[in-house]
């Protein structure tokens, strides 16, 4: 079965920290670029960060940019978010995308465009409160 699963989510006060991971199973991720998104209560869903396939590009919104972190370790499977000065509207259900293709080798995907991921993960609630 091919899937993604997010863990790492929690309950975190502002100006804390937490680190988000996105495993693969059942397929590889080398050929595939990755992206987190999130979902806030009673708003659409938005993407937050993009990695190519080879960890060389990364893209951030303009919201978590300086704050997140995206990194990818193909030998483990698995995409991270780190993600620090959290704040309250941080509050939401993180998911991870795979996109394959040799477009992503170079160049990390864009956010904008949820069609072009292949696989999405369940998701992970984040919760930044006091």
């Amino acid at each position: 079965q091919l899937q993604l699963v997010e863990s790492g989510g929690g309950l975190v006060q502002p100006g804390g920290s937490l680190t988000l991971s996105c495993a693969a199973s059942g397929f590889s991720l080398d050929h595939y670029a990755l992206a987190w998104f999130r979902q806030a209560p009673g708003k659409e869903r938005e993407g937050v960060s993009s990695i190519s396939s080879r960890g060389s590009v990364t893209h951030y919104e303009y919201s978590v940019k300086g704050r997140f972190t995206i990194s990818k370790d193909n030998a483990a499977n698995t995409v991270y978010l780190q993600m620090n000065s959290l704040k309250p509207e941080d509050t939401a259900v993180y998911y991870c995308a795979a996109a394959y293709g040799s477009s992503w080798y170079y160049q990390s995907p864009s956010v904008a465009e949820e069609a072009i991921y292949d696989y999405w993960g369940q998701g992970t609630q984040v919760t930044v409160s006091s």
